[in-house]
């Protein structure tokens, strides 16, 4: 039976024409794709990009230990090291390939990942530093400085290999800064982005304004300046956009820019962030036929061809409810013809608590056809605020109960959200990860992360953790990071390269091919921690032990996966049983049919916790026991370990009084450790 890499041809389609040609293909010869799992909620996502996450060098560079990263904690100033370089460097290319994900499959699976998110690998402009991926040039190729689309296949292949699905980035609302607005008698080189916002139904270059009527629309050549007007003087890949119809001017808003965030009326088609450009990336009109169904094509295409497993929807705050309907209708129709029957479809809601609550809506997803969105509203600042003891675990676990109106037992919920707690651009809160805000002198600084993402893999929803996260990624040492501009506001300090590069790519400036060939001396690469030159795959490091070992036990325990929730009352010295107050343990129980998992972390930066934590009566009488099934602490310290609740000890269940709540005695859980109990009621 032919496979996905049979359809590849030598070079990719410039029109439509072709990309439908290749789907249709694949449907006629019956190609043989991977299939959806039977649910997301069994899977450990991934997310990465492709720029900063691995180049497949990492063997000719050392590794950065912690050793090193201690060192550099402590170190008051690096008279030679210049902080305004290695800042300068993380607004340029690093070098990360799609190979270099391939190379680092074995990595993510023994970390107990089992999909991953991949940023956008489209290509962009060859003239700007667009490493994130967000601004296209051409829907139908992948980046050079990426790879090749034959790169993307053998990956995906790969990754299926290994029990990994994969992921793709994609972008329906927007296309790249490819061309220009230029104003009544300007020279098209001075086209330019960012005019004021014109509301509905009026635009740049509509004949019914006098202020707009003599705007033009000058396409880009690769230096990034506006050259034509007509599509047929588009002659060079890397000029205007791509494929041909996306040529066509008429596809787009040319609104200019306007307000990006929350309008009063979320369900408006027309509403202002509905048409606006996305800063210098230009807004495509999707209510205009034909606009909507090209880019359904093309990413019907890369399924086609690349196999993938899913997409995550980039702004879908941005599309019209319909818009996103229709297109998620028709992914998911084709998807299922193809035999891959659970594509995962999960839409990016930012711009407010608002748009992520009516997507998380049971009835707003459904309408949407989405599979389940993105956790990156206030829950994720909560979470956070919990796992460092700020805030009591009711914040966080009272959230689940708000957005399950009708699911009683909040367990279908858990499908409908991936929990979030570090990513690419954090819209909400300060841009710096997690770990940065955890003060240096912290005994649990390059582990304290295990506390939230404990909480993301043993809670209802569906689990992604950000690259780097399973390091502890924290930025430079705190005592320099006020030799940063715009430090805790600026995306990039949320995308140190993974693999350490000694110096960025050439710049954008220089010819592609220089681009993906030579690197940029005159600056450091962008590497993790505030370094260059040294790589951060540390298998052995405190984080990616701890995280790994959750992980496995999630996979290795379906009640953790799919189980009902209840967050637990604890009685503490001097307390009766209650919810405890910040910085006490957090305890919460998954139960699917008569097993009880119970789930405890301390979230205590400093010092140990312990409690009475209740339990399932009706699931376990006084005198039943408990196993221990996870305990981070011992999974770190290895045949060293002698702490309490050591793997494969027993609880017993004991109560005060007759009537009173049944419970086990947790004592001594040290600071941001994680305890696993299971009640298995078939032994």
């Amino acid at each position: 039976m032919p496979t996905p890499i049979t359809l590849l041809q030598p070079d990719r389609p410039d029109s439509m024409a072709g990309a439908r040609e290749l789907i249709n293909r694949a449907i006629r010869e019956g190609v043989s794709y991977y299939p959806s799992p039977i649910s997301w909620r069994d899977e450990v996502l991934y997310f990465l990009l492709p720029d900063r996450f691995s180049d497949g060098k990492e063997s000719t560079r050392p590794l950065l230990t912690r050793d090193e990263i201690t060192a550099l904690r402590h170190t008051p100033n690096r008279p030679d090291w210049n902080w305004q370089q290695w800042a300068e460097s993380g607004t340029r290319w690093q070098g990360g390939t799609i190979e270099g994900i391939r190379s680092q499959l074995v990595y993510l699976k023994e970390l107990g990942i089992t999909a991953i998110w991949i940023g956008p690998i489209f290509k962009q402009r060859v003239g700007l530093n667009s490493y994130h991926g967000y601004g296209i040039q051409d829907f139908l190729d992948v980046d050079p400085r990426f790879g090749t689309r034959e790169d993307l296949i053998n990956l995906v292949s790969e990754a299926h290999s290994k029990g990994i699905r994969i992921l793709l980035d994609v972008i329906v609302n927007h296309s790249g800064d490819n061309w220009g607005y230029v104003p009544p008698g300007a020279a098209l080189s001075s086209a330019v982005n960012e005019p004021a916002y014109k509301s509905w139904p009026h635009f740049y270059g509509s004949g019914d304004q006098q202020d707009t009527k003599d705007w033009q629309l000058a396409w880009r050549d690769a230096a990034q300046t506006g050259f034509a007007t007509e599509p047929i003087d588009i002659t060079s890949r890397h000029e205007g956009a791509w494929p041909r119809e996306f040529q066509s001017k008429n596809i787009y808003t040319r609104a200019g820019m306007g307000n990006l965030g929350e309008s009063h009326d979320i369900g408006d088609p027309h509403a202002e962030h509905k048409r606006t450009d996305f800063l210098s990336l230009k807004d495509f009109a999707l209510d205009v036929p034909g606009t909507l169904s090209q880019l359904i094509q093309c990413l019907q295409y890369w399924i086609a061809l690349t196999d993938c497993d899913g997409f995550r929807i980039d702004t879908v705050k941005h599309m019209a409810l319909e818009e996103t309907r229709n297109f998620c209708g028709a992914i998911r129709e084709f998807a299922d013809l193809i035999g891959k029957h659970n594509f995962l479809l999960i839409g990016e809601i930012a711009g407010g608590d608002g748009f992520q609550d009516a997507v998380l809506d049971y009835t707003a997803m459904m309408e949407r056809n989405l599979n389940a969105a993105l956790d990156i509203g206030s829950a994720r600042l909560t979470l956070s605020s919990v796992a460092k003891g700020l805030q009591r675990g009711n914040s966080y676990f009272d959230i689940f109960n708000e957005q399950s109106q009708g699911f009683e037992s909040h367990r279908s919920f858990g499908d409908r959200h991936v929990s979030i707690l570090d990513d690419h651009d954090h819209v909400f809160g300060s841009k710096v990860r997690f770990s940065a805000e955890v003060p240096d002198h912290f005994a649990v600084k390059d582990y304290y992360v295990t506390v939230p993402v404990a909480i993301q893999l043993l809670t209802l929803g569906i689990p992604c953790i950000y690259y780097g996260t399973e390091q502890a990624f924290a930025g430079p040492a705190s005592t320099q990071t006020s030799l940063l501009d715009g430090w805790r506001s600026n995306d990039k300090y949320l995308r140190e390269s993974m693999f350490g590069p000694a110096h960025p790519r050439a710049n954008s400036t220089e010819d592609i091919e220089d681009q993906v060939m030579l690197q940029d001396e005159t600056l450091p690469g962008f590497g993790p921690f505030g370094t260059s030159g040294k790589h951060c795959f540390d298998q052995s490091s405190p984080a990616y032990i701890r995280i790994s070992s959750l992980c496995k036990t999630r996979a290795a325990h379906p009640v953790l996966r799919l189980g009902r929730q209840y967050l637990r009352q604890i009685q503490v010295p001097g307390t009766g049983f209650e919810f405890p107050k910040a910085g006490e343990l957090v305890a919460w129980s998954r139960i699917l049919y008569n097993q009880e998992a119970l789930c405890i972390v301390n979230p205590n930066g400093a010092d140990a916790r312990g409690g009475n934590v209740v339990i399932a009566a009706e699931l376990s009488a006084p005198g039943s026991e408990y196993v221990v099934i996870a305990n981070t602490a011992q999974m770190a310290a290895g045949v060293a370990y002698a702490g309490s609740h050591p793997i494969g000890s027993k609880l017993t269940v004991k109560t005060n009084q007759p009537s009173g709540p049944s419970f086990v005695e947790i004592r001594d859980i040290q600071s941001a450790e994680v305890v696993v109990l299971l009640k298995n009621s078939f032994t």
